[in-house]
């Protein structure tokens, strides 16, 4: 680490602690040629996921749009908002934990129906009648149909 006094480019740590808010370290420095001390503060760098929308254009991913549309899905069910948030987590952790910097809706879409499916199915064909935008009646039986021969597998 470069002096901020002489310019030096070598310093020791004398010491570290984590940041106040648990997600940087605070390095205590000494300069090898002046003696001067400084700090320095050490943040991992976090590359933001974009999502492509189905139009073609792209906006900062969001949790909250996941957990709002999942709100809306379990509204009236045994589900917990806790559960929701453990859900959006899995999600999020998945997309991040990829190495993919640009997701299409789509999968998460996919992502949250095939999570939401375990979690509560009437949710799950709520979120589906939406997402998948249903046009009749006979949408909604294919797919509860489907959902019923997959609990039997």
């Amino acid at each position: 680490m470069k002096c901020i006094y002489c310019g030096y480019p070598e310093s020791k740590v004398i010491d570290s602690r984590s940041g106040e808010d648990g997600t940087t370290i605070r390095r205590r420095r000494e300069c090898l040629k002046c003696a001067k001390r400084f700090t320095t503060y050490e943040k991992v760098e976090s590359v933001p996921l974009i999502v492509i929308k189905k139009d073609g254009s792209r906006q900062p991913f969001r949790r909250e749009k996941i957990i709002d549309g999942l709100v809306r899905a379990c509204e009236k069910r045994p589900v917990s908002l806790k559960q929701i948030e453990d859900l959006t987590n899995e999600i999020e952790s998945k997309f991040y934990n990829s190495f993919e910097r640009e997701i299409p809706s789509e999968k998460i879409g996919e992502s949250v129906m095939e999570k939401l499916k375990t979690l509560d199915e009437v949710a799950y064909v709520r979120f589906a009648s939406v997402y998948r935008q249903f046009k009749d009646v006979n949408t909604f039986i294919k797919e509860i149909e489907k959902l019923i021969s997959d609990s039997k597998k």
